[in-house]
């Protein structure tokens, strides 16, 4: 046995793994969610089946259970669940909720829980006392009850793809999501590769009942297309759900590091406006509200600080120089928060007459144009100077 066998198997093995390991977190916050629960489900069956089958944990079985060909059964069990979770989840893709569809995975459920039973019965059943690492379909083709074993797990496999495939493929042009689309895609590469697998197998186990040999067709042939099989479903179920979950992630994570020059001006206060912090494990959703939390918590503390007139006076130049309200209040209200910012340090509150009762809108609604403008805070501090002192007409650059 050489590692040219195990790299095959144990790189998708890994990519699933990964992605099981991944999922995991969505799992324990909504596991009560049934496509959630479902996908995770899906990946572990894949899983568990890609590792089972990986010729050096066939072996280990053997010799750890001391029964030879044990894998078999675990391997086929683990892969006619995760057909079973398949269909149901493409099923409640298709259709609304309802006591019909609902009627229908129950069904689905229980055929494929009969048909694990009757695989281990069949196997329990069966004379295999020579193990078999790669070639056991054929090998013990004509074996009575294993002859079944096979059987049976080829036809419920070969039974979900077109099950499968023929729904995804009446669906497809109605789908009109991206990501369900691009997810729909990978699952018609899969299933297509399922149905590659199964005739290879089926042949090849044909050819042995006719006294023929084809075991390449079933030993070399259709392990890669099981492999594909397992990666592009596994990718078509979590695209629709990691797809749009990398998308607010990658928008939460922009606007977390937008805001970060502005929490880290604003720190002085922020110790005293919210204490409490997350975990590590927290997710960034609630992170970036958090951030944007004691960045309000502290802009109220900061109120009797804020010069309205300040804030006006550079409104005005910013205005005139960049044509640009969003900018011209962002820098505004980020060179007025700096000299607010340092009142407080010095303690000299802003005069009564141009202290607001709190904070508005105009500098409230901007936070994370504001942080943007804070981006580059030595010219803007030579902004506020200007504002602040001279009173001249130079520009923020």
């Amino acid at each position: 046995m050489t590692p040219y066998f195990h790299i095959p198997y144990a790189v998708p093995t890994a990519l699933l793994a990964l992605a099981l390991l991944i999922k995991l977190p969505t799992f324990v916050r909504a596991w009560r969610d049934p496509e959630v629960r479902a996908t995770t489900l899906l990946l572990f069956w894949a899983t568990a089946a890609l590792v089972v089958i990986i010729p050096v944990n066939i072996e280990r079985l053997n010799k750890l259970t001391g029964i030879p060909n044990i894998a078999a059964p675990w391997a086929y069990s683990f892969l006619t669940a995760s057909c079973a979770t398949g269909l149901t989840m493409i099923m409640r893709w298709r259709e609304e909720p309802s006591e019909r569809r609902r009627r229908r995975i129950r069904r689905i459920y229980w055929i494929y829980l009969g048909i694990i039973a009757a695989l281990w019965v069949t196997f329990f059943q069966a004379s295999v006392p020579e193990p078999r690492i790669y070639d056991l379909d054929t090998f013990y083709a004509k074996a009575p009850w294993m002859r079944e074993h096979i059987l049976l797990y080829l036809l419920a496999h070969l039974v979900s793809c077109l099950t499968a495939a023929a729904m995804l493929w009446k669906w497809f042009q109605e789908v009109e999501n991206p990501w369900l689309k691009t997810g729909v895609v990978f699952l018609q590469i899969g299933f297509a590769s399922g149905l590659v697998f199964d005739a290879a197998k089926l042949t090849s186990v044909t050819a042995r009942w006719l006294g023929a040999n084809l075991d390449w067709l079933s030993t070399r042939a259709a392990p890669p297309f099981a492999l594909m099989e397992a990666v592009c479903t596994a990718v078509g179920f979590i695209i629709p759900q990691a797809g749009p979950a990398l998308k607010r992630w990658s928008r939460d994570q922009r606007e977390y590091r937008r805001l970060r020059p502005l929490w880290r001006s604003l720190r002085i206060l922020i110790p005293a406006a919210a204490p409490a912090r997350f975990g590590i494990w927290v997710p960034l959703d609630l992170r970036v509200l958090q951030r944007q939390q004691r960045i309000h918590d502290a802009l109220r503390i900061l109120a009797p600080y804020f010069d309205t007139g300040v804030y006006h006076k550079a409104y005005a130049k910013a205005a005139t120089a960049y044509k640009d309200e969003t900018k011209a209040r962002a820098i505004a209200g980020a060179a007025t928060i700096l000299d607010a910012i340092a009142a407080y340090r010095n303690g000299t509150p802003a005069p009564t007459s141009a202290q607001p009762a709190q904070i508005g809108p105009e500098v409230t609604d901007h936070i994370t144009a504001i942080s943007v403008a804070l981006h580059r805070p030595r010219s803007l501090d030579s902004f506020r100077r200007r504002v602040t002192h001279t009173g001249n007409s130079d520009t923020y650059a």
